[in-house]
């Protein structure tokens, strides 16, 4: 997949935002224009990435968004869809240009700007030659050496929780459960899906996307690209007397980068919604702690991550294939579209479409220690940093943190080696090696509600799945007294 050379820097000159504060007060034309970017987006990528109907898209996508954008939604004009040009237009003002999203074959969708018109789509990166288009996913093995085996047992006895995950009350009141995928030893032993979601249809991955930059940085590591504890990770960085130049992926991934990101360090709504530039925002951060030594979640620590791996490459070409070409592609996972600002770099903390068997497969590449048919993809040392305790916690008795996942052993009963990937909405990827286990669960659960447990699910099936281990061990010992 070569890569026609990003003209952006004509782009830069007529579109480029300036960079805002985090918490700066945001006005209401600016409410109601990062709504309209939020709906032209979403639809955008829905329709193209996922084929989803506009019915779906409503009931998905653009419900339960977050509580701020719900009454400026409910007042814009429906989504203009032009399948010809692959764009997605949603008005606003009368004086203003619509939002625009817009799509290109293996990148997904890009917002642009508020007031950029339709002209500025074509500025945007792209790859020159059409990917190939995925094959539809009907394999039950996920892993890279399956025995496939009998199992009607274990899908009959995960009828209750993986049902129950699904009647929005056992595990949150109020929770949509969209997919659930139970891999066991590398292959599917449960699945289903509801909301108009299938095997093959990708769905917004939120922040599970972190763990993936996680991954995909750990390829670069194992390449020898980039280094987990180099300092002066991007060039804004390295400039005269700048303090940040002592930041490492080690502290982004752990998201201990001391980096100013507002209240809410998981809102990066002028990028997600507003179509600002990731390096309009990031230069903008400023220290607010010693890196290494405060955990904050921050989107930006992502990003920042992202970027690095860019400027290493140091040839965009290179930079859209490396996570296809390292990672995905190598596990299977060709259902996944990663999506970039119109500046062409990954929204890698978020904007990820990715199927829930996808997000199986990336958390089976962990089980077999980043090893995929005889490839070490990610460094033999790697699986142990993300899943240990990073040095900096969070704050209260909630999930600890590692390397861009989440650990959830002790919680609800989850085993003690459990950890995984979790994002807004309802975003799922659970990892327990003791158990050779993968249990993904997605959602379009209602922001700012209670959310899904998912650590209850995942003791849930693990109790299963023991009980089922107790009961062969316990046959296979009367057999061998029988034979006596």
């Amino acid at each position: 997949m070569r890569l026609i050379p990003l003209l952006v820097s004509a782009l830069a000159l007529t579109i480029s935002p300036q960079a805002f504060a985090q918490n700066e007060t945001v006005s209401e034309a600016t409410k109601q224009a990062f709504a309209a970017g939020y709906k032209a987006l979403f639809t955008c990528s829905a329709t193209f990435n996922a084929d989803q109907t506009q019915p779906v898209i409503d009931a998905n996508e653009l419900d339960g968004i977050y509580q701020g954008y719900r009454p400026f939604m409910r007042d814009l004009s429906n989504a203009n869809i032009n399948e010809r040009r692959r764009t997605v237009s949603v008005r606003f003002d009368p004086d203003m240009p619509p939002r625009i999203a817009a799509w290109r074959s293996g990148m997904g969708c890009s917002l642009l700007p508020v007031g950029a018109g339709p002209k500025a789509a074509q500025w945007l990166p792209r790859f020159a030659a059409t990917p190939p288009s995925a094959a539809r996913d009907i394999s039950t093995a996920l892993g890279d050496s399956v025995v496939l085996t009998e199992n009607t047992l274990a899908l009959d006895r995960l009828e209750a929780p993986v049902s129950f995950a699904f009647d929005g009350d056992t595990y949150g009141a109020g929770t949509r459960s969209s997919a659930i995928v139970v891999v066991h030893k590398g292959q599917v032993i449960a699945e289903r899906y509801a909301r108009g979601m299938d095997a093959n249809k990708p769905q917004r991955t939120w922040s599970v996307a972190k763990s993936l930059t996680a991954t995909v940085m750990g390829a670069a590591i194992e390449d020898g690209l980039v280094g987990l504890d180099n300092t002066a990770v991007i060039r804004d960085f390295n400039l005269g007397g700048d303090p940040r130049r002592v930041i490492t992926l080690r502290h982004l991934l752990n998201m201990a980068s001391g980096l100013e990101s507002g209240t809410r360090g998981s809102r990066t709504d002028r990028v997600y919604f507003g179509g600002v530039k990731v390096m309009d925002m990031v230069r903008a951060r400023l220290l607010e702690a010693e890196p290494g030594t405060r955990f904050k979640y921050s989107n930006y620590d992502s990003l920042i991550a992202m970027r690095y791996l860019r400027e290493a490459i140091d040839d965009d070409g290179a930079y859209f294939r490396y996570p296809y070409e390292a990672v995905l592609n190598k596990i299977g996972a060709t259902h996944t579209i990663l999506e970039t600002d119109w500046d062409g770099d990954y929204i890698a903390s978020s904007q990820v479409w990715m199927t829930a068997r996808d997000m199986a497969r990336l958390g089976q590449l962990y089980l077999q220690n980043g090893n995929w048919s005889g490839e070490q993809i990610l460094p033999v040392n790697w699986v142990d940093y993300v899943s240990r305790p990073a040095p900096a916690q969070p704050a209260g008795d909630g999930f600890g943190y590692g390397g861009a996942f989440w650990l959830l052993g002790g919680h609800e009963g989850a085993p003690d080696d459990a950890y995984a990937g979790l994002g807004n909405r309802g975003q799922h990827m659970v990892i327990i090696p003791s158990r050779d286990l993968v249990i993904v669960r997605r959602g379009y659960d209602v922001a700012g509600q209670p959310s899904f447990n998912i650590a209850k699910l995942s003791a849930d099936i693990v109790a299963v799945l023991d009980r089922i281990e107790a009961e062969k061990l316990a046959a296979e010992l009367a057999d061998l007294e029988a034979d006596e």
